[in-house]
């Protein structure tokens, strides 16, 4: 049997723009990326914490260091500039490899999408 469980988590991070006319994604700092363990393309789940919004996307490679978090396409319309938000991805594994996996968790700096 195969569960699907958390893999990777970025808590809490403050959306920085909204562009409805990219073909879609979520852009994120590369540093987020790399200290998440998440790759350009994978699949992710945005929580909104300002508006109880969820919805799932991709992620795209933004410029290192820059604090960006970006929602593209059709997800602009759920997350504006300012909104607080998690980002989690997840993996699918095997039960008893699931109850020994430990996610990576990122708690970046609130003000500035940094990790700290």
């Amino acid at each position: 049997m195969f569960i699907e469980i958390v893999k990777s988590k970025i808590h809490k991070v403050i959306v920085t723009e909204a562009n409805l006319q990219y073909v879609g994604s979520i852009t994120i700092d590369e540093a987020l990326i790399e200290a998440a363990n998440l790759i350009e393309n994978e699949k992710v789940q945005i929580v909104n914490l300002n508006n109880g919004e969820r919805l799932e996307t991709y992620v795209i490679k933004g410029k290192r260091n820059s604090g960006v978090i970006c929602l593209n396409g059709p997800a602009a319309r759920k997350c504006v500039p300012g909104d607080m938000v998690t980002i989690i991805s997840y993996a699918s594994m095997d039960f008893e490899e699931a109850k020994k996996h430990k996610p990576t968790l990122i708690f970046p700096d609130t003000n500035t999408n940094k990790i700290i």
